[in-house]
């Protein structure tokens, strides 16, 4: 009696890196917490507990109580409420502000890497220029040129994290021009955007994932930082940086109006370190498959 083998179907690459992320306790660690701030910036209406603009001088710099879990500020408004909706600003000028660096790095990198001769050479080193300026003094110097205000601090982080993106697709694309698949695309006549965005662009994902996830914990304290100087988030609307700002002047008196947005800026950006870690280990191709 003859038997036959039974062959397990391959397991997708989709399916293999799922399989390895969650493997990864840290990294759904860090996913189960940036979910829960989304879910917290989405929800702020809902679950905030006091209007984050409503003054009251009968409550200035009250301590953590039953009514006020993290307190009142110097113009009586609900720590916690400010925290809630500080969470909006703060995440949406992260995910913004990486998603424009995308927009502008990628195509660059991409047109530097296949294009090559004097367009690679003024890309690459207008981007080696950006580079060599520390990032938080160029998204400042940005920022205080185009005025104070959110949506200019994300357009200047936006344009400082660029450089890191057009440097990463520059160099898949110069590793993806050389290959046989490419060679075939350009001699089935396909014009250079679709061989760069149909061919090339798809297998540069994953690295361009694990990069912007580390970029959003970056932006997150760029933003911090910008509102903390007054170029971000403008007062009365809450922002964790300009929080932080307000509360410099109280911290002998009332500490925990810089405890609470300081520790939520460094769990969430923890949590976007450790999500990108292991993104970055399950995306690795060299990962032993087993």
């Amino acid at each position: 009696m003859s038997t036959t083998a039974a062959i397990a179907a391959p397991e997708s690459p989709t399916r293999r890196a799922i399989r390895r992320f969650l493997r990864h306790r840290l990294a759904v660690f860090g996913l189960v917490i940036v979910v829960a701030f989304v879910l917290v910036a989405i929800l702020a209406p809902v679950i905030a507990p006091y209007d984050p603009l409503q003054t009251s001088w009968a409550r200035i710099r009250k301590p953590p109580s039953e009514l006020h879990w993290f307190g009142t500020d110097e113009n009586g408004r609900d720590v916690l409420s400010r925290v809630i909706w500080g969470a909006r600003a703060s995440l949406m000028a992260g995910v913004v502000s990486v998603l424009g660096a995308l927009c502008i790095g990628v195509p660059l990198g991409l047109l530097a890497g296949l294009a090559g001769g004097w367009t690679d050479a003024v890309i690459s080193r207008v981007a080696d220029a950006m580079l060599s300026v520390p990032f938080l003094i160029l998204a400042i110097a940005l920022a205080a040129f185009l005025g104070p205000a959110l949506e200019n601090a994300m357009l200047a982080i936006a344009i400082t994290a660029s450089p890191v993106f057009v440097r990463l697709s520059r160099g898949m694309a110069l590793d993806a021009k050389s290959t046989d698949w490419i060679e075939a695309a350009r001699a089935l006549g396909n014009p250079a955007w679709r061989t760069a965005f149909v061919h090339v662009l798809p297998n540069i994902v994953p690295p361009l994932l694990v990069q912007a996830s580390l970029a959003i914990a970056e932006a997150i304290i760029a933003e911090a930082a910008l509102s903390f100087l007054g170029l971000g988030q403008q007062p009365p609307n809450p922002s964790w940086g300009s929080m932080l700002n307000s509360s410099q002047r109280f911290l002998t008196q009332a500490p925990w109006l810089s405890i609470f947005p300081g520790l939520t800026i460094m769990v969430v950006v923890l949590a976007f370190n450790l999500m990108g870690d292991g993104l970055r280990d399950a995306l690795d191709p060299r990962a032993d498959k087993t």
